[in-house]
């Protein structure tokens, strides 16, 4: 398909509908015009008639009849008595060769009796003829006649300049249509290369100001858009960085154990242990980065069935108590006697409680307590240790993938678990009570 453009498409556009109102226009002025001229042509020529008729009243030689001048058409009326057979019998008013153009217009048919008045055109002017029968003669009919070659010219006159009026429209729609599409074409082009440089990378933001509401809030949207963009692909940068630099942090341990197997300057039991440690690091790391993805591509379960977050939370316990129970730590928990029913995946639960509690069980001194209530629409579950709380610096940062604080592992835990509880209508936030205290809040089933 051939592509128009915009500044051709308006100039088309413009100019067909200038050319069609103006035809209308045109055309219902014509109408206008020719349809007074006929009434008024037809009034004056029914009124000579009428004149003649009424003076023949007074007898056959009486041909007196009212020839003055019609103020519409300006001209004055003239009236011959013609035979059946077209022979001129009289001249009432008017000159002799048109009364003899007349009747020999009635002789070859170009004149006919009754109806309409009927054009007929000589060297000297235009003329406006009906024929009426006459009521005192027998066989004969009146002529009567006027002169429309003024008339006429006005009109043609009028037309003229009509004509001239819609070249000189047409010409300035064609000027003015290219200067206002040379202007809208202008902001369009500005905004179609910053598009074409935003999908070329280039994301720096531009000072665009157009005049027009519409252009202009296009603009601030693709800077919008542009921004984001900008901030999206930053972040994916700093994510790959960060990824690249835990991913090697444990290959180049496993790597160096492995070596130090192979060349025997190291315990294999001791090297292995580490190497297991190590693998398992990068294995729960891995895991997680592809949870994220999975959440980022598919928003959450679907058609998940509802779970009781009391189960959960225990499970998520009983699951880390050995490392808590090590480092001479109790859990405290404040659980509803009723279900706590929210639609969750389970194993999608356990990730978001099980990464908060083991960032607890790292930070706190003596006691983790566990929350875990419903009430109206939402249930609420907080996770709160004794330790020394969130750095200042640090709160803005916590989740924040791979930004890890003062002895943090990996810093995608709670990341993981702050997207994972968003993906299904819920929230977590974090602050200080003393320790650490994170608060997670769901719509409940």
């Amino acid at each position: 398909m051939k592509k128009r453009h915009l500044k051709t498409k308006l100039l088309i556009t413009l100019v067909g509908v200038t050319c069609a109102a103006l035809v209308i226009v045109a055309l219902a002025f014509n109408l206008i015009v020719q349809g007074y001229i006929k009434a008024r042509v037809n009034s004056q020529l029914d009124a000579i008639s009428s004149s003649v008729l009424n003076g023949r009243k007074n007898g056959p030689g009486s041909w007196t009849f009212d020839d003055r001048p019609d103020k519409a058409t300006g001209a004055r009326g003239n009236a011959v008595i013609l035979s059946s057979e077209g022979e001129l019998i009289v001249v009432l008013q008017g000159d002799m060769d048109t009364a003899e153009f007349i009747a020999e217009s009635y002789s070859s048919g170009k004149l006919t009796a009754g109806g309409n008045y009927t054009t007929l055109t000589t060297e000297d002017g235009t003329y406006a003829v009906t024929l009426s029968e006459d009521a005192v003669l027998k066989n004969a009919y009146i002529a009567s006649f006027i002169d429309i070659t003024a008339i006429t010219g006005l009109a043609s006159s009028m037309n003229m300049i009509l004509i001239a009026v819609i070249i000189v429209a047409i010409i300035l729609c064609v000027i003015l249509s290219r200067v206002f599409a040379k202007q809208l074409a202008k902001p369009v082009q500005s905004l179609s290369d910053y598009a074409k440089d935003i999908g070329e990378g280039d994301l720096e933001p531009r000072n665009m100001d157009f005049r027009e509401a519409e252009f202009s809030g296009l603009a601030d949207s693709m800077k919008r858009m542009a921004a984001a963009l900008k901030e999206s692909k930053s972040k994916q940068e700093v994510f790959f960085q960060n990824v690249s630099h835990e991913l090697r942090t444990p290959l180049t341990s496993i790597r160096g154990n492995a070596e130090g197997i192979v060349y025997g300057v190291m315990e294999p039991k001791a090297a292995g242990q580490t190497i297991i440690r190590e693998s398992d690091r990068l294995t729960s790391m891995v895991e997680d980065i592809l949870y994220i993805s999975r959440m980022e591509r598919t928003g959450g379960a679907e058609n998940a069935e509802p779970a009781d977050l009391r189960d959960v939370l225990s499970l998520c316990v009983s699951e880390q108590r050995a490392d808590a129970e090590s480092r001479g730590l109790t859990f405290e928990f404040d659980f509803d006697d009723e279900p706590a029913m929210v639609r969750i995946p389970e194993k999608d639960a356990e990730r978001i409680f099980g990464n908060i509690i083991s960032n607890a069980i790292r930070y706190a001194k003596d006691t983790i307590s566990l929350s875990c209530r419903a009430a109206g629409d939402k249930v609420t579950i907080r996770i709160c240790d004794d330790g020394p709380g969130i750095p200042e610096k640090d709160m803005p940062h916590i989740f924040e993938r791979f930004y890890k604080g003062e002895g943090g592992k990996h810093g995608i835990g709670l990341a993981i678990a702050k997207e994972a509880a968003e993906a299904y209508g819920g929230s977590l936030t974090a602050a200080n009570a003393p320790g650490a205290a994170f608060t997670a809040v769901f719509p409940r089933e």
